[in-house]
């Protein structure tokens, strides 16, 4: 697998739809692989299929011809679980993958590469949307331990090409989203074939892919790029909407998530050349966080030592989440995280996970 300097770069002008200048195709395509990018890259095929190895064209027009095969069969599947739901009375909110799945033009229906279907909805009708997916034949694959802070189940079937991760809330921790309100505050309704959906606006569902990268994910405290989701974020942008960056940064609550979202920018900014107001790209820590962020990516021995980097707003993170745990479990502001979160962190910081660079 190549994560070195060259390889990222390239990988990323070809996202952008630069014209291929010394490309070592090699190394590119194994960290498209990688970050699950292959499939978006067909419109840099289709823009310079002329001058590119055929190889090469084939390689990524054979992927993203089997992901539009993959996705339509999810779309047709997250269809029957809606209408499914819909009879019990429950009406879903589709995040990240199945909302842009849900909204995509058919011609962009197979950009993004999917492993499942997540679909929120509200606590209190958790048993029953249980019992409507069940109902047309899935089985509980895995569950949140009872103890655990947020509940979701994956549903499988054997003749679907992924499984549904239900959810009863938005992804990432609860106190990040308190200012909020409730999540269907920041939805439209939508039809979906046969059945109704609630989609999150653009600002919303770009919040929520951000929570879900740097704290549901660990990729704040692991300096972890998602150049999928970047994408991703890129192309919400570039919807008929829009997104506008001071709009969603105002709605950050503290300095914690005002140092991630940040960070996400200047990621956004760097790597594929999203126009970002220069003074939400401008501030020392996320600065210092995306030059980790492309050490680490180019040089994977540097994880663990920059694991140390945590520190730099472990302060910040203490004062919002302990407004979430009872005062007897508290820590002070600068206390070390504990052995077995160092641990976890430092696992994680050296396994191969899918998607990440």
């Amino acid at each position: 697998m190549a994560r070195h300097s060259a390889a990222l770069t390239s990988l990323c002008n070809c996202l952008q739809g630069l014209p291929p200048v010394d490309i070592e195709w090699t190394s590119v395509i194994g960290l498209a692989n990688q970050t699950l990018t292959t499939p978006a890259l067909i419109d840099f095929v289709d823009k310079f299929a002329s001058i590119l190895p055929e190889d090469v064209s084939q390689y990524i027009r054979q992927i993203h011809g089997r992901n539009v095969l993959r996705n339509n069969r999810l779309l047709l599947q997250l269809e029957e679980a809606v209408v499914a739901l819909n009879g019990y009375g429950i009406t879903p909110i589709l995040l990240k993958g199945a909302s842009t799945l849900a909204t995509a033009h058919e011609a962009r229906r197979g950009v993004r590469l999917m492993s499942d279907l997540d679909i929120m909805i509200m606590p209190d009708e958790a048993r029953t949307a249980v019992a409507a997916l069940c109902a047309i034949g899935y089985d509980i694959h895995a569950q949140a331990p009872p103890e655990s802070q947020r509940w979701h189940v994956d549903l499988i079937r054997s003749q679907d090409v992924g499984a549904i991760d239900l959810q009863t809330a938005a992804p990432g921790p609860a106190y990040l989203y308190q200012s909020f309100g409730r999540a269907l505050d920041h939805c439209v309704p939508a039809p979906l074939g046969r059945g109704r959906v609630y989609i999150p606006t653009p600002i919303y569902g770009a919040l929520m892919l951000i929570i879900h990268d740097q704290f549901q994910d660990y990729g704040y405290w692991l300096g972890d790029l998602d150049l999928r989701h970047l994408v991703e974020l890129r192309d919400l942008n570039n919807s008929v909407d829009g997104l506008d960056w001071r709009e969603l940064t105002s709605l950050v609550p503290g300095e914690l998530m005002k140092n991630a979202v940040e960070t996400q920018l200047l990621a956004l900014a760097e790597l594929l050349g999203v126009d970002i107001p220069r003074e939400l790209r401008s501030r020392l820590i996320p600065r210092l966080q995306f030059v980790r962020q492309l050490l680490q990516a180019r040089f994977p021995a540097t994880r663990v030592p920059f694991l140390a980097m945590m520190v730099l707003d472990l302060g910040n993170y203490r004062k919002v989440a302990n407004g979430a745990i009872p005062p007897a479990r508290r820590r002070g502001l600068w206390s070390l995280p504990r052995m077995g979160t160092l641990q976890f962190l430092l696992e994680a910081a050296v396994a191969v996970r899918a998607g990440k660079a």
